[in-house]
């Protein structure tokens, strides 16, 4: 008895200790697996380094916006140019990069600038001449019969110079060359003024014979206090400094065809009618 008495106590103290595991089993956590320390899978293993993919971006706004105050003003003349809008400026800064809003030096020259309009809120490009269409250029020109620069047209709206080659196309305005600036001139050609000039006018204007030299020719011109586009004296006096004649060159004697040519073209006797 006392043997079985002693098996039944073992067999409870085990079945004790297999509840004891269990329990510690299901409430622990599992153990990380450690992996052993390799040199040569450092470097793989570290987490690569990425860049930002706006790094270009940044690096050309940082550049506008070191750049002179000059260079700042043009970017941003050029925007209000091309787009004819009025922009803040938060939009200017997004439009072309230059921080208008926190650079004092940048914003007193735009809205001092005489090509920038400014009202308080937003900038736009302001031209000469506020113009917005062809009928609109006409009627400027023809308040102008001495004529107009047409450098202060071509900046009125962005098709004003196609209407200036319409206008003249169709006679309302005449575009001629000023040689003191070399500039277009655009003078009003108005149909409501018409010019007759008289025969009797046309026979005198034909009838004056001009000066044979090209120097006298100058000098009329400066008694009558106007500019001569050319200076003949000046030519003549740098062609005699490197030897260059001024007599005109002799036009080589053209060989007529005689009877002791040799004909090369026989099959066409209507060339040697007038043999020699």
């Amino acid at each position: 008895m006392a043997l079985k008495e002693s098996l039944d106590k073992f067999k409870k103290q085990q079945e004790m200790c297999q509840t004891t595991l269990s329990s510690i089993k299901a409430n622990s956590k599992p153990i990380p697996r450690v992996t052993p320390y390799n040199p040569a899978n450092a470097k793989s293993a570290a987490p690569a380094v990425k860049f930002s993919s706006d790094t270009e971006r940044l690096t050309h706004i940082n550049s506008i916006r070191k750049a002179p105050v000059g260079a700042q003003i043009k970017r941003v003349i050029n925007l209000l140019l091309e787009t004819r809008q009025a922009f803040t400026a938060e939009q200017i800064n997004e439009a072309c990069y230059v921080d208008v809003k926190s650079n004092k030096a940048v914003f007193d020259s735009l809205s001092n600038n005489l090509k920038v309009y400014y009202d308080g809120r937003r900038f736009s490009y302001k031209s000469k001449h506020d113009l917005k269409d062809k009928s609109q250029l006409l009627k400027l020109i023809r308040k102008f019969p001495e004529g107009i620069a047409v450098i202060d047209l071509k900046d009125a709206y962005p098709s004003v110079m196609d209407d200036l080659q319409a206008l003249k196309a169709a006679g309302e305005i005449w575009l001629l060359s000023n040689f003191d600036s070399q500039e277009d001139i655009a003078y009003p050609n108005d149909p409501r003024v018409p010019i007759k000039v008289d025969d009797d006018l046309k026979q005198l204007f034909r009838g004056i014979e001009l000066p044979r030299d090209m120097i006298d020719i100058e000098k009329d011109l400066q008694k009558n206090g106007m500019k001569p586009a050319t200076n003949t004296a000046k030519r003549r006096a740098q062609a005699q400094v490197h030897g260059i004649s001024n007599k005109p060159k002799q036009k080589k004697k053209k060989h007529e065809i005689s009877k002791r040519t040799k004909l090369t073209n026989s099959h066409l006797p209507e060339l040697f009618k007038n043999l020699s």
